[in-house]
């Protein structure tokens, strides 16, 4: 293969004599006037050219360059040892140096297309991939560059230029990922200011924003910045609160920068530092890597770019190896890019041949001279299958030592990925990965391509870090900046309810309830906190509480403390803590007490309870009458003094003063039963009824949040309380019934006075004023209906404040260890008066509260009623049918009818029968029974005669 070396010696100084000199090296002996078209041929045919020239263009004296160089060389050795691709063909490579200049690499890329190369390899810097791109567009030559990551280059704007490498976009949001991955939400950038820096930062800001994460301040410094300068912007930053930098410097500066960070201190523990490829690609590039550089970069989390582990990657790497030398000890990623990128130039070219393509040059008459300049524009020479050759290239596949060569719609490579580095001990240990494919994880990415994609939150994972100051805990990321300035925490400046917060003489200057939850909360972080508090408003009024969030969002004020609800509209430009007290509107209105009817005994029970509780005393005395008639003369009698016995006996037992005994054994079961019944009714009637006397009734007819939106009538609240635009916005209230009451004393006299004299019909405010309010009036006023809104009280922070998610964490541990409601009984335990009811139809009981009673005393009776008569039936079964004279003569008061003791029965004789008393029935059956053995006797002595 022959190579084509050209190198810039000494440095390039930039002036019009020296520009000029190097444009004499690509001015043409021959003018050319007009348009000329020149194709390159060789002995053997016209229309297949036997040399291609591939320029190549970086600079050799740089990490990357110095990886590249051999690569390259070694690339175009194997193409045109290969006689499967581009078969009679030899591709020559044109070798230029860009110096590290941007002036020179401009010049060189000039030169290089004098060459008529039909593809340009190159160049490594961002910045000067910037100006040749306008130069390949206007010539139609690809330039495909191995080390140009600037995201910018991909725009539409630069259509020749295709990128065989990673874009910095994916690995600006890696970086994203990593810092959500640890819960940071602010971070450091410091880079290079030139193109690649810029626009990568802002490719940061954008992914950092969408994990709810930012940038807080941007150190940027010049290309070739002196060590005073970059020690100048470092102590700047160390004042400032985060403690996340992400560093994003070209190879050569990162290990400079990170020597003057440990002098300043900031490689100790509670430092991050997340750096870019660049730092890898230097390491990489030493063989060994000095113990001292590996002690300076204690705890660095780093970047690079992923390669498959192929056999084909590690014969590659160890045949360079023993190309290496002093300049070169050893090879970074961009070696096996700079490989690839050959073979991707040889690829297509051979495919663009096999399809009938002519690689040819012309002359483009808009770089004619025309105006007498010396300048020879004419020897650039435009590829005229230049945007065919580009549509070959881009859609070029093939699997290289990097993986597979492929490109997207955007001309980058797919399935980007990096290796997540840790820099400690004795080198850099690999955590993870990460893949736009599944984010972070543990499993190399190209077998994570064999299933579905994952970039779920839970899927998220990577290997122990060690951190700078060689401990396994995770940084916390940010502290308090070190410029002596304390939090400064607005504190509302209350006239009412002062319970919660108020000005006070004593240090700090405010006391309350949220006070002591804010200080308790405090304490328990294991940090330092410096705070001021501002008391916020005139003092003659509760300020506005909306623009107490306003001026904590303006960065007025570090921090809101006090009664602050949390509500959505100041939740979108705020942080708010856990909420540490449950707060919602309620609607109050006054009550009275009801004054004592004549009738209020029956106003316990309900109408139909009052009616089934009759039936069943009159049911039960019945009952046991029928059980105790044939038992007890007490039951016995007249018919009058009978029915009489029924009554008393079934009221008397309501006092449990009955005095008739019960001596059968079903009579005695079913007063028991009923009996308890009774207890129960007692019971219950005397605690509604004493309920009911001392009740307290409204004074309006307001019974929530819908009649009181139906209502015309005047409505009260707090002033600053974000009720108004609620009533107002939501609930679409008129602003003319909204009245503005300044304090607690306001509030008690429009209530008393009513609507009628000027006063409110109701008050709209938050639960926790509300129960102060009912507190300090014995009750004198009560909240109808339910909570219409569910909120709470917090502490508000400025956007993305690490500390609300401190404080938050250090509230739930106050809930659970008792100190938060220690703290409430403290300020705001007061007279409850939330068990007084307001209506007195809810003190009446009805009978759906005691027919389970009813019910077993009616099956009780039942039962016993059957029992009773199926006893009855068969003792007037055992009667003989034959009549008796001596029956007959002995019970002349038997009604008039043949029964038992006649002839035939009947239904009467079965009345007469049970009215009998047991005694008497046994009795007769006795003698029934002694009868009927004699007429036995006589039976069979009459026929043992006969």
């Amino acid at each position: 293969m022959e190579v084509m070396w050209v190198k810039s010696h000494g440095r390039i100084f930039v002036g019009r004599v020296l520009f000029l000199l190097v444009l004499f090296l690509w001015i043409q002996t021959q003018a050319v006037v007009g348009r000329t078209r020149t194709n390159v041929t060789n002995s053997s045919t016209s229309s297949t050219p036997r040399v291609f020239r591939v320029g190549a263009l970086f600079s050799l004296d740089s990490i990357i360059g110095r990886s590249a160089e051999p690569a390259i060389v070694a690339a175009f050795e194997d193409v045109n040892a290969d006689s499967s691709i581009l078969p009679g063909i030899k591709l020559e490579a044109a070798l230029h140096d860009t110096n590290c200049s941007g002036f020179a690499g401009t010049m060189e890329a000039l030169q290089l297309m004098e060459d008529e190369v039909i593809a340009a390899i190159g160049p490594q810097s961002s910045g000067i991939a910037h100006v040749i791109s306008h130069v390949v567009n206007e010539l139609h030559v690809p330039l495909i560059s191995f080390g140009a990551t600037d995201p910018s280059l991909s725009s539409l704007q630069y259509p020749y230029f295709v990128r065989s490498t990673q874009s910095d976009y994916y690995q600006m949001y890696a970086i994203a990922d990593l810092v959500d991955y640890y819960r940071w939400r602010e971070i450091i950038a410091i880079y290079v200011d030139d193109d690649n820096g810029r626009n990568g930062i802002s490719v940061l800001g954008d992914a950092l924003a969408k994990k709810r994460a930012k940038i807080s301040y941007k150190a940027a410094f010049p290309p070739g910045a002196p060590r005073k300068d970059i020690s100048d912007l470092l102590n700047g930053v160390n004042l400032m609160e985060s403690r996340v930098f992400v560093l994003h410097v070209n190879p050569e500066t990162g290990l400079s920068i990170f020597s003057i960070a440990q002098k300043l201190g900031m490689m100790d523990s509670g430092y991050v530092w997340i750096a870019t490829d660049s730092l890898a690609s230097a390491l990489d590039s030493l063989d060994p890597i000095d113990p001292k550089i590996l002690n300076l970069l204690q705890g660095v989390l780093a970047l690079r770019h992923h390669t498959p582990d192929t056999n084909e990657k590690k014969n590659f790497l160890s045949r360079m190896k023993r190309l290496r030398n002093k300049e070169t000890p050893s090879f970074n990623s961009y070696a096996v890019y700079a490989y690839d990128t050959v073979w991707l130039v040889a690829r297509a070219l051979d495919t663009f041949l096999n399809e009938g393509g002519v690689v040819s040059f012309s002359s483009d008459p808009k770089l004619s001279d025309t105006n007498g300049s010396t300048l020879h524009l004419e020897s650039l020479h435009v590829f005229d299958e230049g945007p065919t050759f580009l549509q070959t290239v881009l859609g070029t596949n093939f699997t290289g030592l990097t993986g597979l060569v492929q490109f997207d719609n955007e001309r980058n490579r797919i399935r980007p990925a990096y290796d997540i580095l840790n820099i400690g001990g004795s080198g850099m240990r690999r955590i993870g990965y990460w893949s736009n494919y599944s984010g972070l994880s543990v499993v190399a990415p190209e077998i994570l391509y064999k299933k579905p994609p994952n970039t779920s939150t839970s899927s998220q994972q990577l290997y122990g870090v060690i951190w700078p100051g060689e401990t396994a805990t995770k940084p916390r990321g940010w502290v308090f900046p070190n410029n002596g300035k304390p939090l400064r925490i607005a504190v509302p400046n209350r006239v009412s309810y002062l319970e919660f917060v108020s000005k006070d003489k004593n240090p700090p200057g405010v006391r309350g309830y949220c006070i002591d939850v804010f200080e308790a909360a405090i304490n328990l972080l294991p940090y330092p906190v410096p705070r001021q508090y501002i008391l916020f408003g005139p003092g003659d009024r509760n300020p506005s509480y909306d623009d107490l969030a306003s001026q904590v969002a303006l960065n007025n004020y570090d921090a809101a403390v006090g009664d602050v609800t949390i509500v959505p509209n100041r939740t979108r430009f705020l942080d708010f803590t856990q909420p540490y007290i449950e707060s919602g509107l309620v609607v109050v209105v006054p009550v009275k007490e009801i004054k004592s009817s004549p009738w209020s005994f029956l106003k316990p029970f309900t109408p139909q309870m009052w009616c089934v509780t009759g039936a069943f005393f009159i049911l039960v005395g019945t009952v046991v009458w029928i059980l105790e008639h044939r038992h007890n003369p007490e039951f016995r009698g007249k018919p009058k003094k009978q029915l009489m016995t029924v009554f008393w006996f079934s009221f008397s037992t309501m006092f449990f003063s009955h005095r008739e005994n019960t001596v059968s054994g079903l009579g005695r079961l079913v007063l028991i039963i009923w009996l308890f019944v009774v207890l129960i009714i007692n019971s219950s009637y005397t605690a509604s009824l004493t309920s009911i006397l001392t009740v307290q009734q409204l004074s309006s007819q307001i019974e929530g949040i819908d009649s009181l939106i139906s209502s015309n009538q005047p409505i009260g609240i707090q002033e600053g309380s974000f009720a108004r635009k609620y009533l107002t916005e939501e609930l679409n209230i008129q602003p003319s019934r909204i009245v503005t009451l300044k304090n607690m004393e306001a509030y008690i006299d429009a209530l008393e006075r009513g609507p009628k004299d000027g006063g409110v019909v109701a008050v709209v405010d938050e639960l926790p004023y509300i129960e102060i309010l009912m507190s300090n009036t014995n009750c004198k006023f009560r909240t109808v209906g339910q909570e219409f809104t569910k909120s709470g009280w917090g502490f508000a922070f400025q956007r993305d404040s690490p500390l609300a998610v401190d404080m938050s964490t250090a509230i739930l541990q106050l809930s659970e260890n008792g100190d938060l409601q220690k703290i409430h009984d403290k300020w705001l335990l007061k007279q409850d008066c939330s068990t007084q009811e307001s209506d007195v139809d809810l003190n009446q009981l009805s009978l759906s509260s005691f027919w389970g009673l009813f019910l077993v005393c009616g099956i009780a009776c039942f039962l016993a009623l059957t029992a009773f008569f199926i006893r009855v039936l068969f003792q007037y079964t055992k009667f003989s049918p034959e009549p008796e004279q001596h029956d007959e003569e002995n019970s002349p008061d038997r009604p008039k009818g043949k029964g038992p003791f006649g002839t035939t029965s009947s239904f009467r004789d079965l009345i007469y029968f049970v009215d009998k008393k047991e005694k008497e029935i046994k009795e007769i059956l006795k003698q029934k029974s002694k009868k009927r053995r004699r007429s036995l006797s006589s039976d069979g002595q009459s026929s043992s005669s006969a």
